[in-house]
């Protein structure tokens, strides 16, 4: 008889290596030029673009962070259902507008946008550079959750640096095969198997052990009341962080480098306001996890740190059979596999076409420039192993490390279609300033008043911007 371990495993190979022959075969005859590669040729349509945001927004932070932070925290886990309704409203107006700009600049990576919106090669160029660095502690996030995903699917046989080396070997050899088009494939397997997943977690899990959702959350009021609500004003994860952090992932949502090849590889910007209209239905999934964090909270009491990202798959791995934890772990392997390959082709994509061929004029062939592309994805995975290796954070904490810092870059894009006036030097200024507020308190884990760190560093930010902006006005109008 086979042994859970080797079941469960087995089932997590087959998901995960039948997505990426299927993505493979789908784009075996499509010429990888880094049109192609880069942003899928600029001609997806509603459904599968629909497919690839999904792919690339819906993570492993979806499959485990929502339930880790529920378990933990219980009702500041509701920003997940409401930032994202906020961030489409936004991305209604805002990505069709980018994409005509990259439709008739040819622009391929986001750093283009600013160095073609502000006329500065420079400002391009550090855009290009903080982009690259950003990204690594999301991939980070994603071989995080990978490495729960397949110890637990292990049964705790088979240690965590075994776990992140098969992360970074599957990471890195799909993406240098399969380009954006690859990816949006995969995400068609991928959406699939998570939304079956999420269903299971939510509905599932309830039923057995509470008799329904609603019974469930009889319990939880009866054993812990205080999960349900929000501690008030600046309290630690109260309102004023709640809505700090709706409003600073809302507005961050589409300034990740990932995000803009997306968007430059719509077919038309009809397609992009169709998909924001589209989006929030996923949104309704990730009730299904919340009531998974609640439940887990409920069967395996006092788990704290970064095992809390482990609580409902530790339910599955216990109370069913292999065979579920293996087809739950290969969607939530899909669910880190999928958006990193994203993000590691968007972050090589910058450094590609900004550092190498705008500023030092290296790889400006198209097949220089892909195979240098393909090169660099292996660089931003070691770089985010090593982060890995070195900060051990639970999936939320590098979520929100990533946000704090992406965000930085919207007042500069918004600005670019609302108020002309602004230069290079007030974008450059304001994402300086921003970044300077943001990081030492996202890294010391410091909410000032209660309130997001990186929502404060955005108005510092945007209060640079618009200093900064106004002098120069004065200065090129006096006499």
């Amino acid at each position: 008889m086979i042994a859970p371990p080797t079941t469960a495993l087995a089932i997590v190979v087959i998901v995960v290596f039948g997505t990426i022959a299927f993505a493979l075969l789908a784009t075996r005859r499509i010429k990888m030029d880094p049109q192609q590669y880069i942003v899928g040729g600029r001609s997806f349509g509603t459904i599968f673009l629909w497919v690839l945001l999904a792919g690339e927004i819906y993570t492993t932070f979806t499959f485990l962070g929502i339930a880790g932070l529920s378990y933990s925290q219980g009702a500041p886990a509701f920003y997940i259902l409401a930032y994202g309704g906020c961030a489409y409203v936004i991305g209604y107006f805002f990505a069709p507008a980018a994409w005509r700009v990259g439709k008739e600049r040819g622009l391929l990576t986001g750093a283009d946008f600013y160095e073609t919106c502000y006329n500065s090669r420079a400002l391009g160029v550090a855009v290009a550079v903080l982009h690259f660095v950003m990204v690594v502690p999301y991939v980070a996030l994603q071989l995080s959750g990978l490495q729960i995903l397949l110890r637990i699917a292990g049964y705790g046989a088979y240690n965590a640096t075994a776990a992140v080396s098969i992360a970074f070997i599957i990471l890195a050899l799909f993406v240098f095969s399969a380009g954006l088009r690859g990816t949006a494939w995969a995400s068609v397997v991928k959406d699939v198997f998570v939304l079956g997943a999420v269903v299971f977690a939510g509905i599932a899990i309830p039923l057995r052990f509470f008799g329904s959702p609603a019974a469930m959350f009889d319990r939880i009021v009866q054993a812990h009341p205080h999960m349900l609500t929000l501690p008030l004003g600046g309290a630690f994860h109260g309102t004023a962080w709640y809505v700090s952090t709706v409003l600073l992932s809302a507005i961050g949502f589409y300034m990740g480098p990932h995000t803009w090849n997306a968007t430059y590889a719509a077919r038309s910007d009809g397609t992009l306001r169709r998909n924001a209209m589209l989006l929030p239905l996923y949104q309704v999934f990730m009730i299904f996890m919340i009531f998974a964090g609640f439940a887990a909270a409920l069967i395996q009491p006092g788990l704290k740190g970064t095992a809390v990202d482990q609580s409902f798959l530790r339910v599955v791995a216990q109370y069913y059979p292999s065979w579920i934890l293996g087809l739950i772990a290969g969607a939530g392997a899909l669910a880190a596999l999928v958006p990193a390959s994203a993000l590691l082709l968007a972050a090589a994509g910058v450094i590609t076409k900004n550092v190498a061929g705008d500023l030092f004029g290296i790889a400006t062939s198209d097949a220089s420039r892909t195979l240098l592309t393909r090169v660099l994805v292996l660089i931003v995975a070691l770089l985010a192993l090593g982060l890995w290796l070195a900060a051990q954070r639970t999936v939320v904490e590098l979520l929100l490390l990533y946000y704090n810092g992406i965000t930085q870059f919207a007042p500069g894009a918004f600005a670019a279609f609302l108020w002309r006036r602004v230069t290079a030097l007030a974008v450059a200024a304001g994402i300086a300033a921003g970044l300077v507020v943001a990081i030492p308190l996202a890294a010391a884990n410091v909410n000032p008043w209660g309130i997001n760190p990186g929502f404060l560093a955005l108005l510092a930010n945007v209060a640079v911007l618009t200093i900064v902006t106004l002098k120069g006005a004065a200065l090129r109008t006096a006499p």
